[in-house]
């Protein structure tokens, strides 16, 4: 760890002067939280007694979320219905300062709806609604003049994929050769089974299962040390012959995150949990704080860092969180 809780201050106090587009996949995810202590009569199934119900931005949503929590500025592209779920993603949003002025909406679009049902602190159950052919949508005239509007001012880019359909081939090219003629960074941070042409991204954060998939490769060591593992070495290389990126990325779970620039020795930066309650939503953590600290000024060594710390506060977490620059700075202050 090199980064100095100064030199810190110094890149996030220049978050405020970040705006920052995350184009993607909009959704909402609901909590049923409950308890409980019978099996039920008519199936061998735990019966839950709901305490409490609430619903947060998810998916390109809580990268947005991350940002403002962060102090940056954000602004989600993607598309919703105009149901009530899609009121109640809108509304949530707003309320946290994203933008939405780019989200196109219209009543043949589900609104991306996952519901949980957890138990004491463990998830029971998953519902999920959506529908995910709609290319009708995303590759229409309304949808692109949001995207080409939403650009506008922007200091970074993120692309941010769950595999649900609006991070189409057209919406990348457009995002990225917008990127390059205004020398601004992209980011990337890829669905495993989604294969997009994303050559000349700045950075790509996959995690360990997702950067093994898209290289075609069997993760067959995955306790090895990072900078010891011929078969993540290998998944590195291939992955940036395939995305050519600047930067990668890799988020190693327990084992922190594997670290590549172009033509750069690669890096190990161990993992800043110190204790692990929930990972949803941590790879959003990851993206949006790094993708600040590049806008800011900081090399990637150190957006990585940032980064690092800010997904340690994030797991502790139950659920889908963001966290501050207050509580960054206390982890940077409190030395294992």
């Amino acid at each position: 760890m090199t980064l100095t809780t100064t030199r810190a201050r110094d890149i996030m106090g220049r978050f405020d002067e970040c705006r920052l587009l995350v184009v993607g996949d909009l959704m909402l995810d609901r909590y049923v939280m409950g308890k409980v202590d019978r099996i039920s009569p008519e199936a061998p199934v735990p019966v839950v007694q709901v305490l409490s119900e609430r619903s947060v931005p998810g998916g390109a949503c809580n990268v947005g979320l991350n940002i403002q929590a962060l102090g940056g500025h954000s602004r989600v592209c993607g598309v919703v219905g105009t149901c009530g779920h899609g009121d109640e993603l809108l509304g949530h949003l707003e309320v946290a300062g994203v933008d939405v002025s780019s989200v196109l909406r219209d009543p043949g679009i589900s609104t991306i709806v996952k519901t949980r049902v957890v138990a004491d602190r463990q998830q029971m159950l998953r519902v999920d609604r959506e529908r995910t052919d709609i290319s009708e949508w995303v590759e229409s005239d309304s949808f692109y003049e949001r995207l080409h509007r939403g650009l506008d001012g922007m200091t970074g880019v993120i692309l941010e994929d769950y595999g649900k359909g609006v991070l189409q081939q057209g919406v990348v090219k457009q995002v990225l050769d917008a990127c390059a003629r205004s020398g601004i960074p992209s980011g990337y941070d890829p669905k495993d089974n989604h294969e997009l042409d994303v050559r000349g991204i700045t950075f790509a954060t996959p995690n360990r299962k997702e950067a093994f998939t898209v290289a075609g490769l069997r993760d067959r060591t995955p306790d090895e040390e990072p900078l010891m593992d011929t078969n993540l070495n290998e998944a590195v290389a291939t992955l940036c012959r395939l995305w050519e990126p600047e930067h990668l990325l890799i988020t190693l779970g327990p084992q922190g995150m594997y670290l590549k620039g172009r033509e750069k020795e690669p890096a190990h930066l161990t993992t800043r949990a110190r204790e692990v309650f929930d990972v949803s939503g941590a790879g959003d953590t990851v993206i949006a704080t790094t993708m600040l600290a590049l806008a800011s000024g900081a090399d990637f060594v150190e957006a990585a860092e940032l980064a690092n710390v800010a997904a340690g506060l994030v797991v502790a977490k139950l659920g889908t969180a963001t966290t501050t620059q207050e509580e960054i700075l206390g982890a940077l202050e409190w030395q294992p």
